[in-house]
């Protein structure tokens, strides 16, 4: 369930006679934050805030212990007020999760796992646009300013959060995009949702690999990132890392592969075949070398069993591609022997053995160093 007072407020915001929003006018008095508050969160939920909690633990028909329950698995702080925080929709939610527990489809503790998975999944979503849309908000109030005072660097600090003029104009913004993207989320989910399937059918499928889930996993790592963090500003430097986010998954997601997380510098993805992944470690490294914002890159591969949890891979497998990254040259590309041998029998790829090393964590590894094939040779090894 959504609280109000979460959404930014205050700022100077006017409106047109006919109740349209109006581009924010730098001086401008800013409207009441309380009501501007709750006025966006209800845009945003889509429904008044007028239900209090008993009033939504008796609509749906369930206990006040399995209300707090579900609100702890989306992610929303337990309410002890009697104010009205909740709208229809909170009920409507409640009630489907726990009907679909008293028909029997699945017990409560599943319920709630499924339940949390989507809620870490869209906080994430919700934390991520907020931020694009305000970083485009600050960009252009940036430049206005700049306008208005005649001056090159006016009104262009650097902030690492959001004045209130961008949180309240980013919250206007978001409430009026709400509603188009909403049939987006849902779509994307079912598609990934039957892929995810088609996977999972793949892999227990005897004739494929037997009992084990095998993954080709590859790390991209962005070269000297440390000595980047500290010559750059915070604003020029999210920059960096949101380009670098973009390319990596169009990249990915081109070849097949799943974008399995980003940590900042770093990008872990996954393909079921060996192929597709050779294609997108060489492809990142194409694209980025030919970047003139990012720095090189470096990627580190490795082929096995995986465990998979939460949407996260784990293993063995994992741990060495990672500490393959970790050795490789800028713009180059590391394997192992599992998934050098599988390119060895491939066109289009030539593989050169390097040195046997000792990996923390790993054990002694074989590397090849992974390349396109030239024109007058397939592969050499």
């Amino acid at each position: 369930m959504k609280e109000a007072g979460g959404t930014g407020s205050g700022g100077s915001r006017t409106t047109q006679p006919d109740g349209a929003a109006a581009d924010p006018v730098p001086g401008a008095e800013p409207f009441d934050a309380e009501v501007d508050a709750k006025d966006v969160t209800e845009r945003l939920l889509g429904r008044p805030l007028e239900l209090r909690r008993r009033d939504v633990t008796r609509d749906a028909g369930v206990s006040l212990l399995s209300a707090q329950k579900f609100w702890r698995a989306l992610g929303f702080p337990v309410v002890y007020t009697d104010d009205e925080l909740f709208t229809t929709s909170d009920v409507d939610a409640l009630r489907t999760v726990a009907g679909v527990v008293r028909e029997g489809h699945i017990d409560e503790s599943l319920a709630l796992a499924m339940t949390r998975a989507v809620a870490r999944s869209a906080d994430r979503l919700a934390v991520w646009q907020a931020q694009l849309v305000a970083e485009v908000v600050e960009t252009e109030m940036s430049l206005a300013h700049r306008v208005d005072a005649a001056e090159p660097g006016a009104g262009a600090e650097t902030r690492s959060v959001p004045s209130i003029e961008t949180a309240t104009e980013t919250a206007h913004r978001m409430a009026e995009l709400a509603d188009r993207f909403e049939p987006l989320l849902v779509y994307a989910w079912r598609r990934h949702l039957s892929a995810a399937i088609s996977r999972m059918l793949a892999d227990a499928d005897p004739e494929s690999y037997g009992l084990v889930k095998m993954r080709s996993i590859g790390f991209a790592d962005l070269v000297n990132f440390t000595s980047l963090v500290r010559k750059m500003s915070e604003r020029d430097l999210a920059h960096l890392v949101h380009r670098f986010e973009r390319l990596s998954s169009d990249v990915i997601t081109a070849h097949g592969g799943r974008l399995i997380k980003t940590v900042g510098d770093e990008v872990l993805f996954t393909t079921v075949q060996a192929a597709p992944a050779a294609a997108i470690a060489l492809d990142l490294i194409d694209t980025i070398s030919q970047d003139d914002v990012l720095p090189d890159v470096r990627c580190g591969m490795a082929r096995g069993p995986v465990v998979s949890s939460l949407g996260d891979v784990f293993g063995t497998t994992v741990n060495r591609a990672s500490r393959l990254t970790a050795v490789a040259q800028a713009s180059t590309v590391l394997v192992d022997a599992t998934l050098a041998r599988e390119l060895a029998t491939l066109s289009g790829f030539r593989l050169t053995g390097q040195r046997r090393r000792i990996l923390r964590g790993v054990g002694p590894v074989s590397p090849s160093l992974l390349r396109r094939a030239s024109a007058e040779g397939r592969r050499a090894t």
